[in-house]
C-alpha cells in the first residue's frame, strides 16, 4: 500500500524572515532616531561633562572625576535651594490640583455662559510663560506696578515702602512665584480632569441615585475613583513641568537676591556663569530628583492598581 503524499509546509528562507522582522523600523525608526538625537544623546553628554574640568570660556582640561559632585555638595545655599525646591514643586501641584478640581466640576455642570468661561480658561495656558511671569512683574513693581497702584489707592500701602516691594523680600517674592506656577498650570490640569470627567458613564450615576446614594456619597464612591487615572496623569506631568520650570522663577526674580528664591533649575544656570562642570553636576542631580520625586508619588498613589 502506498503511503500518501503529505505536502509538508516550507520553511521560510532566512532573509524573508530578517526583513519582516525589520519591516516595522521603516515606521519607527525616524522617531527611534529623533528620540535619540533629541533626547539620550544629550543625557549622555551631560553626564559626560560633569565629570570633566572645564573653563569658564567652555575649554575642556580634561577629566575632573568628581570634583564637580563635591564642590556641588559643598555650595553653602545648596541646601536652601533643595528645600525651596520641594516647596515649590509641592506646593504649586497642590494648590492647582485643588483648584482644578473645584474648576473641573463647575464646567462639567449645565449653566448659561459655561462655553465661554471654558474658552476664557485657555488664555493663561495659551499664553507664553515668560511672557505671563513678565507681566506679573511688571505688575508686581514697588514704584508702579498695577497691583500696588491700586492698593495704594486703598490706602493699603505706601509707594517705595517696605510693605509694597512684593518681590525685594525673598520669601514673598517665592510666594508670588508659586502664584504665577498655579495661575500657568490651572488651564491644562482643569482640561485633564474635566476630560475625566466626562468619560464616566452616566449610567452609574442613574445606578447610585437608584440605589438611594446622596449626591456626597455617589461623589466619593463612584466619582473619584473613577476620576483618579486623569488625577494621576494631571498629577504627574505638573510635577514634572513644575519642577523643571525655569521662566517664572528667572523672569520674576533671576533666582535672587543672591539664590534666596532659586530652585535646583535655576540654580545650575546660575552655576554656568562660572562652573559649567559643577552646573553639569547639578544637571545630573536634577535629573535624579526628578525621577525619585515621580516614583515616590507614583508609590504613594498606588497607581499599578489602576494598571490591574
Amino acid at each position: 500500500m502506498t503511503t500518501p503524499h503529505v505536502a509538508l509546509p516550507r520553511r521560510r528562507s532566512t532573509g524573508r524572515r530578517l526583513r519582516e522582522a525589520l519591516a516595522p523600523l521603516l515606521w519607527i525608526g525616524p522617531a527611534l532616531a529623533l528620540i535619540g538625537v533629541i533626547v539620550l544623546w544629550p543625557v549622555v553628554v551631560l553626564f559626560r561633562t560633569s565629570f570633566e574640568h572645564i573653563s569658564p570660556d567652555g575649554f575642556v582640561f580634561g577629566s575632573a572625576g568628581g570634583k564637580n559632585f563635591s564642590d556641588l555638595f559643598d555650595e553653602p545655599d545648596l541646601n536652601g535651594v533643595l528645600v525651596r525646591t520641594v516647596i515649590w514643586v509641592g506646593a504649586a501641584v497642590i494648590i492647582t490640583m485643588i483648584i482644578s478640581m473645584v474648576l473641573a466640576q463647575l464646567f462639567n455642570a449645565q449653566w448659561p455662559g459655561r462655553r465661554i468661561a471654558r474658552w476664557a480658561l485657555i488664555a493663561p495656558w495659551a499664553a507664553s510663560v515668560t511672557m505671563t511671569a513678565l507681566i506679573f512683574r511688571w505688575a508686581l513693581n514697588d514704584d508702579s506696578g498695577v497691583i500696588n497702584v491700586f492698593l495704594h489707592q486703598l490706602g493699603l500701602v505706601q509707594y517705595n515702602s517696605n510693605g509694597a516691594d512684593w518681590l525685594g523680600r525673598p520669601w514673598v517674592a517665592f510666594a508670588w512665584m508659586i502664584l504665577v506656577a498655579v495661575f500657568v498650570s490651572v488651564p491644562f490640569t482643569t482640561y485633564a480632569l474635566l476630560a475625566g470627567l466626562q468619560a464616566i458613564p452616566q449610567e452609574i450615576y442613574e445606578a447610585a441615585r437608584t440605589d438611594g446614594a446622596s449626591s456626597w456619597q455617589t461623589y466619593r464612591r463612584v466619582t473619584l475613583p473613577l476620576l483618579r487615572p486623569a488625577f494621576l496623569v494631571a498629577s504627574l506631568i505638573n510635577i514634572i513641568n513644575v519642577f523643571n520650570n525655569f521662566p517664572i522663577i528667572w523672569e520674576m526674580t533671576r533666582g535672587g537676591p543672591g539664590h534666596e528664591t532659586a530652585t535646583t533649575t535655576t540654580f545650575l544656570f546660575q552655576l554656568k556663569e562660572s562652573f559649567i562642570g559643577e552646573s553639569a553636576a547639578m544637571s545630573v542631580i536634577n535629573f535624579a530628583l526628578i525621577i525619585v520625586m515621580v516614583l515616590f508619588f507614583l508609590r504613594a498613589s498606588r497607581w499599578r492598581e489602576q494598571v490591574n
